[in-house]
């Protein structure tokens, strides 16, 4: 039973690492770059390609009830597909304006509802761009109640990240386990997970008693 066990394991444990090998690289990679915001090649938002035009829409009907589903069938009605980013409270009913974004796009949304005109200014960014966006992509704000995932492909992310969480959690269960089965790498192994520990606790916990 142990050495089956220990058999499956250790090859989950290798089919794991193979399924997240490019999600790990992908957050790895633009965490790098994050980090280091002066690394020139990897700018994008500079580089950005900028487009303004102004379009006409169709009145909104009263059955639209609410800033969300307005702001849905302004996006219907301009093709456009995104996580609705809510940036102002609406002072003048007829003046509605927010941003819509997806990865690698940004949608500056202004809509004047009494002259059913908008002006749409559209922000495209390189790859670069789109790998940094998807790094901290989730649709919801600790900060802003009213952000809430409104796009199905922002859950599909979410839950591919959860995956992904999940994934790395089995890892490294799994590496406990090899680790404890090998016992002359026990005491070398302790020396290693104790100083990952260590520095660990000390940005998570003892930064916050030292300063």
């Amino acid at each position: 039973m142990r050495v089956r066990l220990e058999r499956w394991n250790r090859r989950l444990h290798y089919f794991a690492g193979l399924l997240l090998i490019f999600f790990l690289w992908l957050f790895a990679v633009t965490g790098l770059v994050l980090n280091h915001p002066n690394w020139s090649f990897a700018e994008s938002w500079s580089k950005r390609r900028d487009t303004n035009t102004e379009q006409v829409i169709t009145t909104l009907g009263p059955e639209l009830q609410g800033d969300l589903a307005q702001a849905q069938e302004i996006m219907r009605q301009l093709r456009i597909e995104g996580e609705i980013l809510w940036t102002t409270t609406r002072a003048n009913t007829d003046l509605f304006d927010f941003q819509v974004r997806r990865p690698g796009h940004f949608y500056f949304i202004k809509t004047d509802l009494a002259q059913h005109r908008v002006t749409l200014r559209h922000s495209e960014v390189n790859p670069w761009g789109v790998m940094k966006a998807l790094h901290v992509f989730s649709g919801v704000s600790l900060d802003d109640p009213r952000q809430s995932r409104d796009w199905a492909l922002t859950w599909v992310w979410a839950l591919s990240m959860d995956a992904v969480a999940a994934g790395l959690i089995f890892m490294v269960l799994s590496s406990l386990y090899m680790w404890w089965e090998r016992p002359e790498k026990r005491f070398s192994g302790a020396i290693v997970l104790g100083l990952g520990t260590l520095i660990c606790g000390l940005f998570c916990v003892g930064l916050r008693w030292m300063f």
